[in-house]
């Protein structure tokens, strides 16, 4: 079971993530030395604690589970992927392929267009 942490140790954690994500890992060594570099903390536990948090944090928000934080590479990235647009839209195409079933319900409705149906 784990350790229930307070918010300032949450808070400095998703702070420090948001600023210096590039820098951190997935190990507690590595972090905890970020921590220190970046962090004015006196107290080791605390440091410790932000650290290990920090471990935690950075392995929810690389497998996709944690959405509170900022990270601008990764929002850049997500727009990017949004921000696609196909080189030929469905709805330009000449043709409109349908099947038997979808044929018959355009003929009972009487929609106009340019369908045909595709051979399987």
């Amino acid at each position: 079971m784990g350790c229930v942490r307070n918010k300032i140790v949450k808070r400095a954690a998703r702070t420090i993530a948001e600023k210096y994500f590039q820098r951190l890992d997935s190990t507690f060594d590595h972090n905890l030395l970020v921590v220190q570099d970046v962090a004015v903390v006196q107290s080791k536990k605390l440091k410790n604690e932000i650290a290990g948090y920090l471990t935690s944090l950075y392995k929810k928000i690389l497998k996709g589970t944690y959405n509170k934080v900022y990270i601008k590479s990764h929002e850049e990235e997500r727009e990017r992927k949004e921000n696609v647009i196909p080189k030929e839209s469905m709805l330009d195409v000449d043709c409109v392929e349908v099947d038997d079933v979808t044929m018959e319900m355009i003929k009972r409705y009487g929609y106009e267009g340019n369908f045909k149906v595709y051979g399987m």
